[in-house]
């Protein structure tokens, strides 16, 4: 382990970094929707570290944990999550329906979206009904569209960042939100969206105008609410895959870059947070214009994706954007490589993200289930050895 020592707080540590500055050593993270820990893989871990507190489920479509403080002090990561609700009379829950000869756990989102688990196999949740597969453009703005300003999301919102401002040394960083596109095709289903990406774009439009408009108006009361203490905002919406973009580019540039570069500008003209989009997929192509919209921060970084390499990445954009996440190749090495050879690659791949700060630790993405307990740890006492920068 190093014996380096820290000289700085968690949150003074993420706010150097985050200024393209080499703080003590590298901020480390994790307990977000896009950098957290699969309930199965966090329930493992606790037992191997001989911790024994109740297992939260913070998101229920990933089945992903809210770890609890010992862990993230055991790993010494340096981010607080705080996250808004739902609407005040969100009738919300998983409840057990039976459907073509099986037991489903249902959850249907404010949006109206179905989302599904089976009973014999709870690990994710999958889209089981998409409420707009029909509908036609005139029909989309009588859509009993969520309304983004309801002030029961934001009950206590300010009380949670204040506790964390000023009774903990930690940076605050928001929950996921501004998921302007996806929630497009989830209402509408993917192969129809892609159909409607070319046979209809005027449809696409009005859709992504009411998405927009849900964000715009939770972003306000969000900003009003804790604009002025949060230290990271997240937003995101997927745009590529394994070997590059899920859609046309030009489909991007045209119609969806607008609404996100609206709502990016939006929230960089409330608040002084630093602003964080997730986009996984070998996304090289987009980061130019994440970057105009004003993006400041890139996550997840996935490295085992066409094009993604940490050496390109860090040469390319490391100067224009933080990187957040891109730790270890998550598919091939963390999930079935020994603890030793997880601590080398953590090691090599820190040799280039660090230098010039400009980057948080985090595996790529949530860690599934599946991952060794023995491997995560090595991965976050790796980090913590090999992060510091004196």
């Amino acid at each position: 382990m190093s014996h380096c020592k820290e000289t700085m707080t968690s949150r003074e540590r993420l706010l150097t970094a985050l200024d393209h500055r080499e703080p003590d050593r590298v901020p480390i993270d994790l307990g977000g929707n896009q950098t957290g820990i699969h309930r199965v893989a966090y329930e493992e871990l606790i037992r191997y570290l001989g911790m024994d507190d109740p297992v939260e489920i913070m998101d229920a479509v990933q089945q992903l944990a809210r770890p609890c403080e010992r862990l993230l002090e055991r790993l010494r990561v340096d981010t607080r999550y705080i996250s808004a609700g739902a609407a005040g009379d969100w009738k919300g829950g998983i409840v057990s329906a039976e459907r073509d000869g099986q037991q489903w756990l249902d959850l249907v989102d404010e949006f109206g979206v179905r989302w599904s688990s089976s009973e014999s196999s709870p690990l994710y949740m999958d889209i089981t009904d998409h409420p707009m597969a029909t509908v036609t453009l005139a029909d989309v703005a009588n859509y009993p569209w969520p309304k983004g300003d309801d002030p029961g999301r934001f009950a206590g919102l300010r009380e949670r960042a204040l506790k964390i401002r000023n009774e903990t040394p930690y940076a605050v960083v928001s929950g996921i939100s501004g998921v302007v596109y996806e929630t497009c095709w989830y209402l509408r289903g993917l192969p129809r969206w892609f159909q409607d990406m070319i046979e209809q774009p005027e449809f696409c439009e009005a859709m992504l105008d009411q998405t927009l408009k849900f964000w715009m108006d939770w972003f306000r009361v969000f900003l009003d609410e804790v604009g002025d203490l949060v230290d990271v905002i997240m937003i995101g919406d997927d745009l590529a895959g394994q070997t590059g973009p899920l859609f046309s580019p030009t489909f991007y540039h045209t119609i969806v870059k607008p609404r996100h570069k609206q709502l990016a500008q939006y929230i960089r003209s409330r608040t002084s947070a630093k602003l964080w989009y997730h986009t996984c997929g070998a996304c090289q192509k987009y980061l130019p214009e994440l970057i105009d919209n004003g993006v400041q921060i890139f996550n997840p970084v996935q490295i085992s994706a066409r094009g993604m390499g940490p050496a390109v990445i860090k040469r390319d954009f490391g100067q224009k954007l933080v990187l957040w996440g891109g730790a270890i190749d998550s598919q091939k090495i963390l999930p079935i490589a020994t603890p030793q050879q997880v601590r080398e690659e953590v090691r090599k791949n820190l040799e280039i993200w660090k230098p010039g700060g400009g980057y948080v630790f985090n595996n790529v993405h949530n860690i599934q289930t599946g991952v060794p307990a023995e491997n995560i740890v090595a991965m976050y006492d790796a980090a913590y050895e090999f992060g510091f920068y004196a």
